[in-house]
Parts: C-alpha cells; sequence; structure tokens
C-alpha cells in the first residue's frame, strides 16, 4: 500500500486539521443546514457556500499559488468563520471532493477540512467538524478515508493477520488522525463498548480514532504491531499508533497504557496520553499542505475591517500597475521617436531613400579581348591573325 507522503514541514500549532469521507446522499446539504443553524443560533458569524470554480477565479489579496485551487475533482467549498474564548477568530474551510469507489457498493464523498485561530490551538475550543458536520450519528460524515474505519465510535480490528497489517499500515501512513488501539481484557458490557474518545476535549474528540481488540486477539495484536510498527500492546491496556515505526523511541512507554478498565469510567491515564502525544509537533502531509495553503492565500469570507483593508490594497496594487503601464508606454514613445528619427536621417529629409553610388567597374585591359573570343568560334582549322584593328591581313601574317 502506498505511503502518505509528508513534507518536513510541521503542522502549525494554530490550525485544526482533518479529512474523511462522507457516506450518504446529500453531504453539500448536511453541512448548509448546519451552517444556517449555527449562524441563526449565533454560534458562528457568518459562512459562505461557494462553487470551487467561481472561487478559484476569484481575485484575492495575494497572489495566489497554483496549490491554493481546489483541483477539478472539487465538488463544493464551505467557509466559515467563529469567535472562541476571549473573542479568539477561528477561520475554517470545508472542502468536499468526488471521491474514487472505495467499496463496491457506496463510493462516498472525500472531505479536507482546515481550520486556523488568531493564537495556539487549545483542546477544549469547539470542534471545527460540529461547525459543518451534525454532530448526530443519523449523518455519516464521520468515516475515516480508510475503508471500513469511523469516528465516534469503535472499530474492532480484523481477525484475519494479512487484513490486520494492511489496516495498521493504511491507518499510519494515510491517515489525517491519531489511531489508539485498546485490547478488551474481557468482553465489556454496553458501559464498557461506549467510545473513549467521549471523553477527550472538544477540538480533539474528532480528531482521534479508536480501535478495540477482542480478549482472544491479544497475542496476534501484540506481534503484528511490534512487527509493523514498533510498539506492543499490553493485555487489557492501550497503545497510541505511531505515524512510522521510526518516530518511536527505544523507549515506547510514553505511548503504553498498562490498565484501562472498560466500565463507563473516565480513563484518565489514556486521555492523558492522547492529549500529550496530539500536542507534540506532527509531520504536515503533502494533501494537508495544500488545504492550508488555500485556507491562507484561497479566503474569501472578509470581514468589514478587512474588506476595506483589501480595497485598500486592491487600489495600491491597480495604481502600480497603472503606473508600469505608464512608464512602458513612455518607453515605447521614446522609442518610436528615435526611429521616427533614424528613418528622416536615413531619407535626407525628402521621403525618398538614399541610394548609394554604384562603385566604378574595372577597364578591361584588353578590350578586344572578348569580341576576339567570339570570333574565334566563327574561325577555320587555320585561321588567321587578326591585325591590331582586327582586320585580316592580306598576307596572312
Amino acid at each position: 500500500m502506498a505511503k502518505n507522503s509528508t513534507s518536513a514541514t510541521i503542522v502549525p500549532d494554530t490550525v485544526w486539521l482533518g479529512r474523511g469521507c462522507h457516506l450518504g446522499l446529500e453531504p453539500e446539504l448536511d453541512v448548509r443546514r448546519n451552517l444556517i443553524a449555527l449562524k441563526a443560533a449565533r454560534v458562528i458569524d457568518d459562512f459562505l457556500d461557494l462553487d470551487p470554480v467561481e472561487a478559484a477565479r476569484s481575485t484575492d489579496l495575494y497572489p495566489r499559488d497554483e496549490s491554493a485551487d481546489p483541483g477539478p475533482s472539487a465538488r463544493r467549498l464551505f467557509e466559515a468563520r467563529w469567535r472562541v474564548a476571549d473573542g479568539v477568530t477561528v477561520r475554517a474551510q470545508l472542502t468536499l471532493y468526488e471521491s474514487e469507489p472505495r467499496r463496491m457498493k457506496s463510493a462516498g464523498v472525500t472531505w479536507v477540512l482546515a481550520a486556523e485561530a488568531e493564537r495556539v490551538w487549545e483542546a477544549s475550543w469547539p470542534s471545527p467538524a460540529t461547525v459543518f458536520w451534525p454532530d448526530s450519528d443519523q449523518v455519516a460524515w464521520d468515516h475515516e478515508t480508510v475503508p471500513d474505519v469511523r469516528l465516534r465510535t469503535t472499530n474492532h480490528l480484523p481477525k484475519d493477520d494479512d487484513e490486520l497489517r494492511r489496516l495498521l499500515r493504511a491507518c499510519t501512513r494515510q491517515s489525517w488522525f491519531i489511531h489508539i488501539v485498546v485490547h478488551e481484557a474481557m468482553t465489556p458490557d454496553a458501559l464498557g463498548r461506549r467510545p473513549i474518545t467521549a471523553f477527550l476535549p472538544p477540538s480533539l474528540r474528532h480528531r482521534v480514532v479508536e480501535h478495540r481488540a477482542t480478549p482472544e486477539q491479544a497475542q496476534i495484536a501484540d506481534f503484528v504491531m511490534k512487527r509493523e510498527l514498533g510498539v506492543g500492546i499490553p493485555r487489557g491496556g492501550a497503545v497510541i499508533l505511531p505515524p512510522t515505526p521510526q518516530a518511536v523511541d527505544d523507549d515506547a512507554e510514553h505511548l503504553t497504557v498498562r490498565n484501562v478498565f472498560l466500565d463507563g469510567t473516565e480513563p484518565t491515564e489514556l486521555l492523558n496520553k492522547i492529549t500529550e502525544f496530539a500536542s507534540l509537533p506532527q509531520p504536515l502531509p503533502a494533501d494537508a499542505e495544500q488545504a492550508l495553503t488555500r485556507l491562507r492565500q484561497g479566503w474569501h469570507l472578509l470581514t468589514p475591517a478587512e474588506e476595506l483593508v483589501h480595497a485598500r490594497a486592491m487600489v495600491t496594487r491597480y495604481a502600480k500597475a497603472l503606473e508600469a503601464m505608464t512608464a512602458s508606454c513612455d518607453l515605447y514613445r521614446e522609442a518610436a521617436e528615435s526611429a521616427l528619427d533614424a528613418l528622416a536621417e536615413a531619407t535626407s529629409g525628402d521621403g525618398a531613400p538614399r541610394t548609394a553610388s554604384p562603385a566604378p567597374a574595372k577597364e578591361d585591359p584588353w578590350p578586344w579581348k572578348n569580341l576576339g573570343k567570339t570570333l574565334a568560334r566563327f574561325r577555320g582549322p587555320n585561321p588567321q591573325a587578326p591585325d591590331a584593328e582586327g582586320r585580316q591581313r592580306p598576307d596572312g601574317r
């Protein structure tokens, strides 16, 4: 399976990123309804519903980067702006893409969400996912791009060894989310089957995917994870999956929790481990870098103050462009005048071009040479030489 390409860039600490798949019939309608409801309730300040082609053609404050364009597979572009604690403004952009069929029954629609705050992001802030998507189990927006994996619920590991390996590789190399695996020491009751991610802070809740290993999967799950990722899972414990095996230190204790009680109580140690891991610098995937560039350079939802700044900047840009055009016209006029002066000098001012006098032909030192050659063609086999004037002498001499 292809690895997810990453860059050396680190995810900025002001940014929230997410990517998933909507398996419903009308994803645009789900987003639109949620944004309208939140604006009416004054949860968000404003939002925009844009056609990707029109959005790409619009004039921006900064020079457009080609990577800021959503691409030909984009279906719809949504922007929203809201404020969190202490009046900090958050800007977020959701792009919906046509997705290639991942399964035989459903293709789904891929979504990419990038949000950025004016200062360092806090886990206690509202999740940008629930600004655009309704936080309801009735709307199937929370599917991972990895098949058969979903947010907001528990995902049991496959029992087949090869399928388990493929799943772990895909989750650590293709996903934008943090993945954890919890081993059930015994079959839990209804309270124990509830996802642990529900205890996480709001902004972290939709960045973590929870997997469960059944009691009989303890050895095989531990063996495969150690071989593929370099970390194991304790019996009745949990582990945070690293993005790559190279990211694991010699001591992997900071990724592992020895005991997790699945009785409905809050697993404090595991939650602290997840929060600590999420705060560490993470490499920025190539696709995420594109989404972040699009958020920063392709933003359309401006406040009145920002519109004024934008208008003034555009006036400055147009003034500079006009000044450059004027300077170009002046240079063109000077060049044309120089060309006319040169033409006038070449024609001596009378409009007729001066032609150079032909060089005198060199005189042939033997003026009768050509005539002699012509007459020689009419002579017999023993021609008599002509005199100095070209006449035949009577005596033949």
